[in-house]
């Protein structure tokens, strides 16, 4: 019998993923990466059935939304969607996204949204992917700086070959630091 705390896994499947989800952008576009990772428990298990959901700005700090009264890029939906494979592994190819405006007037440093769904959660979790190499606009995101120092690099991609790593973990000791939002 399903009880409530099983019901987000099993049934992401039925209607959510759609063929094109994790193509952000068409493969072949230029500068186009590969965001890539993990999706694990708290004892480091691999989790088949979960689903990674991406919202971002374009190159440019845009979002294609009617709110954002800037305009966006042509060919880039800022959205992706890709359930987690058997291994627990995702991939969503994207444009890295520019700053944004903060609250406060200051820029957030290029990120991405994630959003996490997964058994055992009624309610889905949300992170951010920041980016090794904006070293300096890191330092000053008023977001990331909320971080205790200690857990900021759970929110920091690896470089790959062909974009970055990034793993989720759901609970533990190297858990993905989440957002009350």
């Amino acid at each position: 019998m399903t009880t409530p705390s099983q019901t987000v896994g099993p049934y992401l499947a039925i209607g959510l993923p759609w063929d094109d989800g994790p193509t952000v952008v068409p493969v072949g576009t230029p500068g186009a990466v590969w965001i890539r990772g993990v999706v694990t428990d708290g004892e480091g298990m691999p989790i088949p059935d979960a689903m990674i959901e991406t919202w971002q700005a374009d190159p440019q700090g845009r979002f294609d939304h009617p709110d954002d009264p800037r305009g966006r890029v042509e060919g880039f939906r800022g959205f992706g969607r890709c359930p987690t494979k058997p291994d627990g592994s995702y991939e969503i190819l994207t444009l890295l996204p520019g700053a944004i405006p903060g609250e406060d007037g200051a820029a957030q440093a290029p990120h991405i949204d994630v959003s996490v769904f997964a058994r055992g959660l009624l309610h889905r979790v949300v992170t951010r992917i920041y980016f090794p190499e904006n070293t300096e606009a890191n330092a000053a995101d008023a977001v990331l700086g909320s971080v205790p120092e200690e857990r900021r690099d759970t929110l920091i991609a690896e470089k790959s070959e062909d974009g970055y790593r990034f793993d989720v973990r759901l609970q533990g000791g190297a858990e993905t630091v989440f957002f009350d939002v």
